[in-house]
């Protein structure tokens, strides 16, 4: 049995699912972000908006996929698609594990690999996601 069939876990829209799939294979190489949120009354992933991005900010309560234009220690330079979530603060439990189990669903969905939950929100730098993404080589 999947271990988060007891939880409530939201649907990820198919809009959304195709455009981040879209979004995967994107052929522009500045950094850009999906940003996602739950609508609850559907239980729901849904799209909350798309944009370029200069600087990195996250609001609680939602996901986002960041396509971070990155430049190794060597040299190289890649593309990685990361996942980055924050936990919504002072909800109760159940939709504390709401989140939880809709992120692991997205996650799947999607098929992402690099997947980093913030608690603060405030801590969300480059500085930050270029720590995280040093341990992926």
């Amino acid at each position: 049995m999947d271990p988060n069939e007891s939880l409530v876990v939201c649907e990820v829209d198919e809009d959304l699912v195709k455009k981040l799939k879209e979004f995967r294979f994107r052929k522009e190489t500045n950094n850009a972000a999906i940003v996602m949120k739950i609508d609850k009354d559907k239980q729901l992933v849904i799209l909350e908006e798309e944009h370029e991005i200069c600087e990195l900010s996250l609001a609680p309560g939602t996901f986002i996929v960041y396509s971070y234009k990155y430049q190794h220690d060597d040299g190289r330079v890649s593309y990685p698609l990361c996942f980055i979530f924050s936990s919504p603060v002072g909800c109760r439990p159940e939709q504390m594990m709401m989140y939880a189990g809709s992120k692991n669903k997205l996650v799947h969905t999607v098929q992402l690999s690099k997947v980093f939950e913030i608690r603060n929100t405030e801590d969300l730098t480059e500085e930050w996601l270029r720590e995280k993404l040093r341990l992926f080589g």
